[in-house]
């Protein structure tokens, strides 16, 4: 009996050092994604250059003013230097209402809910879709993929 009850300790135990790992490599995989809408709203370029990996993609899906559908690619050094050139003034705001985390060795998939705002009025929302690639120096975004809409936002 008493070995029955130091088995199913053990075993108790076990599973809170592995959820624990895992909540830590969940925190790790969110850190560039932090650090990313950190940078924006600092319009911070080595702050956000450093979220990347080196060959990352960034792409926008939604719907123009007609209805149609339209799919959108930007370079990294685009999207940075936009950014930048943003007046220090203007306040961005990128508000993530959830987000789940799918790891597979050093591979994550993060898909993130989102509210946009610039100078605190709503701009846009949708859904974000974060690829990232654990590197020797941690975890950094291979691809963004996004839609964006001004109706219709996720609440998740």
């Amino acid at each position: 009996m008493l070995q029955k009850i130091c088995i199913f300790i053990l075993v108790i135990f076990s599973s809170f050092g592995l959820t624990g790992q895992n909540v830590t490599e969940q925190k790790n995989v969110m850190l560039p994604i932090e650090q990313l809408f950190k940078g924006m709203s600092l319009k911070d370029t080595f702050l956000i250059r450093n979220t990347f990996y080196s060959v990352a993609r960034l792409a926008t899906t939604g719907t123009d003013k007609t209805g149609a559908a339209f799919f959108k690619q930007e370079s990294v050094n685009n999207f940075i230097s936009s950014i930048g050139g943003i007046p220090t003034a203007t306040k961005l705001e990128e508000r993530l209402l959830s987000h789940s985390i799918q790891i597979d060795d050093n591979l994550a998939i993060v898909r993130t809910p989102y509210e946009f705002y610039v100078n605190d009025n709503f701009s846009h929302c949708g859904v974000n879709v974060f690829e990232l690639f654990k590197t020797p120096y941690g975890w950094r975004i291979t691809s963004i993929i996004d839609t964006r809409k001004k109706e219709n936002c996720p609440k998740e």
